[in-house]
């Protein structure tokens, strides 16, 4: 039997996290190989909105929201839902959910929420210069937009923790200030906030390309593969794939929604369930879009993507082996067209893609309670690009036997 192919640190998952830490451990001057079962940004990091969403510390649980979730449940085709065949399997999530809603876990979220964004921010500015991205970015800001004066006025508490948080939020109060930023909104936005820090890149799949070109450039390698079992010995991690086996003094397990599957391997069961985002990409604008617009009572965002526009959101919580249900994504660009009068919405190429999402709205980043050469960096729901950097700085210091930046208990795998 001819031996595994040697390597040093392997990362699992060519996606925007897996390949950010690759590269920033390829930096660091470790060999690293890079495998995916479909290749660079094939997966969730192909089809999302593009927003580096640095504003969002806030956890999806939060105090109450299990009392406002009925109401979106109720609508198979809303913001929120969860297929009546999925219920029983999703219990247990939605369990840990609620309990990661009471107030004091909240406070907890919030504090571990705002130092991985702060920490990620930082890390991309300092990466920019590095790669030569800042030709990939859209530093245009962001408008969410509220549909009456009653969810403006819910929203007020999470613009004031932003702003304690030394977030630049302005409040827009009529129509006229709303279109001044964004012309050509519906007539019932009158009431808006505007974050002028908020960044996009102009299309996430290109990012994510640029930085693999990046990696290969320092020496990085990059395959396609699929990971069937990960085994331990004394010395390194020895990883199963479809292409022959592979051996690795280290390995990230950086694959997404199917991070779960590789931890059972390791006797880690993680509660990751999958959101299912849908979306349209247009690849001519048909509309003069100005900024980021994120239409808060309907969960769902337009962005500008590559030379045109994006309408794409909500969340169904539908595991990720049922088939998608593309009804969603042609609700969310009909919906686009009558909040944006002169949108059209007609062709245009629809997308389902999975994002990995744990209960308490905090990804797992850390080692393998059982397999301290296995690092976990998975978890990180519709803020996988958003935190990329962050994640790879914390899974570089583990690495390398740093200090990390930031405390890293909020995200231990063990904490469930």
């Amino acid at each position: 039997m001819a031996s595994p192919d040697q390597t040093d640190i392997l990362v699992i998952g060519a996606g925007v996290i897996g390949i950010t830490t690759a590269l920033a451990l390829q930096r660091a001057g470790r060999r690293v190989r890079v495998i995916d079962r479909r290749g660079v940004a094939a997966e969730a990091s192909r089809g999302n909105a593009g927003a580096f969403a640095f504003t969002d510390i806030e956890p999806l649980a939060t105090p109450g929201i299990l009392r406002r979730a009925p109401l979106w449940l109720l609508d198979p085709l809303g913001p929120l839902s969860v297929p009546p065949s999925h219920a029983f399997s999703i219990a247990p999530w939605l369990w840990r959910f609620w309990r990661a809603s009471r107030p004091r876990r909240y406070r907890a979220g919030v504090t571990a929420q705002a130092a991985l964004m702060d920490l990620s921010r930082s890390t991309l500015e300092r990466l920019l210069p590095e790669v030569s991205g800042e030709r990939f970015l859209r530093r245009e800001g962001q408008l969410q937009l509220f549909d009456s004066p009653a969810s403006y006025r819910a929203a007020a508490p999470a613009l004031a923790l932003r702003r304690r948080h030394g977030i630049a939020v302005e409040t827009l109060e009529s129509a006229g200030a709303i279109a001044e930023i964004q012309p050509g909104l519906a007539s019932r936005f009158t009431r808006a906030a505007y974050t002028p820090g908020w960044i996009n890149v102009t299309d996430p799949a290109a990012w994510t390309g640029h930085l693999a070109e990046q990696l290969r450039a320092l020496g990085g390698r990059i395959g396609t593969a699929e990971v069937h079992a990960l085994r331990l010995s004394a010395e390194a991690v020895e990883v199963d794939t479809d292409a022959g086996s592979l051996r690795a003094s280290c390995v990230v397990v950086a694959a997404g929604a199917w991070s779960h599957r590789l931890a059972r391997h390791l006797g880690d069961r993680i509660p990751l369930e999958t959101e299912r985002g849908y979306n349209t990409t247009y690849a001519e604008p048909r509309i003069d879009l100005r900024t980021h617009l994120t239409f808060t009572d309907h969960g769902f965002a337009v962005s500008r993507i590559g030379g045109g526009v994006r309408v794409g959101g909500a969340v169904e919580l539908g595991g990720l082996d049922r088939p998608p249900d593309m009804r969603r994504a042609k609700t969310l660009a009909a919906k686009a067209a009558r909040l944006l009068p002169g949108f059209d919405p007609s062709g245009g190429t629809e997308w389902m893609g999975f994002r990995p999402s744990l209960p308490d709205s905090m990804p797992v980043i850390g080692r393998a309670p059982r397999a301290p050469r296995v690092i976990y960096a998975f978890g990180h729901g519709h803020l996988g690009l958003t935190q990329s950097t962050g994640t790879a700085a914390l899974v570089a210091a583990l690495i390398l036997g740093q200090t990390p930046p930031i405390p890293i208990s909020p995200y231990a795998p063990d904490r469930f």
